[in-house]
């Protein structure tokens, strides 16, 4: 088992805790890389919504698992995002500059909306965007001018500055490269002192505003941030897809994303990339379990939302750390083998926050 013994602050900070962590994530990039002689179109598909997914999560993670803000309508930014990078890439804007374009948008549309978590939050907050939510939708739907309305409407390919991302290959390193830099600007967001202040704000807002943390400029912020990240999956998104329409970002979309931070793990960078990929694979697999359940079962039509939700109340239940969580167990396990506590794979206590002394 490795132990770290840090001497410093820069070994604090640092990316990479350890060398171990430099080579698994070497390895992991150089296999991302090769996926397009990989995997068969299909699949490289389902990697490219992975990524596109895990972007969006990681603006949710930060809201939620970092800043401890509740949001029901992150559909709303994602859908800013998409018909923003529609309406400028029809236009003949080149693709990163309408991306740019999405994701500052999108910012500006977060900032707004996270004006109510100065003075509301837990459920109060979800039902406030919740109801963004519903008024977004519902613009997308009647401003037909812009966004086609309820008929939808179609997106050029992606040009940048005159190459043309036509192709599933080189859409899906699009793809990747905006998945990476989000990666790397969440992790350095996060060991910067804004990055602490929404962990400070998360654990205690009363010990966060007694250190000098200003509650309004760091909730606003992260809500931006978030929104921006959204607006950039969005726009990713959209191109995906090559059709957008109002009903693809309702509440449903919105329940995913939070179920997808869920599952994967609040609070960790990692718990947004594994959640992106339950949310990919789990409608596949069980699409391959229809054929071995009875017909009466097996075409149900809400035999996936049953699955979901099943899998959903597990981890509530047996796992609140979730996916991340549970593999952190099984690597302490793995490395401290046979010397390991009966008890250590078991759920772990939940606590109350410091905000219980109010």
């Amino acid at each position: 088992m490795r132990f770290l013994f840090k001497t410093d602050y820069t070994q604090d900070i640092r990316l990479a805790r350890h060398g171990g962590q430099v080579f698994w994530y070497a390895l992991l990039l150089l296999a991302l890389l090769a996926a397009p002689w990989l995997f068969t179109e299909y699949w490289l598909a389902q990697l490219t919504f992975v990524l596109i997914y895990s972007v969006v999560g990681l603006g949710l993670m930060l809201l939620s698992g970092f800043t401890g803000l509740f949001s029901l309508g992150h559909a709303a930014f994602l859908g800013v995002g998409a018909y923003t990078q529609t309406a400028l890439t029809n236009a003949g804007l080149p693709a990163p500059l309408a991306l740019v374009a999405a994701g500052l948008l999108s910012a500006a549309v977060g900032m707004v909306v996270g004006l109510p978590a100065l003075r509301v939050r837990g459920i109060y907050l979800a039902i406030a965007t919740l109801a963004f939510g519903f008024i977004v939708e519902e613009v997308f739907a009647r401003w037909e001018s812009v966004t086609g309305g309820n008929a939808g409407i179609h997106i050029k390919a992606p040009d940048v500055f005159g190459l043309k991302l036509d192709t599933d290959t080189s859409f899906y390193f699009a793809c990747l490269v905006v998945t990476v830099l989000a990666t790397l600007g969440v992790m350095n967001l996060l060991r910067s002192p804004t990055g602490r202040a929404f962990v400070a704000i998360r654990d205690s807002e009363v010990s966060a505003q007694s250190m000098g943390i200003h509650l309004a400029r760091y909730k606003t912020l992260s809500f931006a941030i978030s929104a921006a990240l959204a607006g950039f999956g969005g726009a990713l998104y959209a191109h995906k897809l090559q059709f957008i329409s109002p009903d693809q970002f309702n509440i449903l979309q919105s329940i995913d994303l939070v179920l997808m931070i869920v599952i994967g793990g609040v609070g960790s960078i990692h718990g947004a990339f594994l959640g992106a990929i339950f949310l990919i694979t789990m409608p596949q697999l069980i699409g391959l379990a229809k054929g071995w359940l009875p017909a009466t079962i097996g075409q149900a039509p809400g035999l996936q939302g049953l699955v979901y939700g099943a899998v959903l109340i597990g981890f509530v239940l047996f796992e609140p750390m979730g996916l991340y969580g549970r593999w952190l167990k099984l690597r302490t396990y793995l490395q401290i083998f046979p010397f390991y506590c009966r008890g250590m794979l078991a759920r772990q206590k939940s606590y109350l926050k410091s905000d219980r002394l109010k």
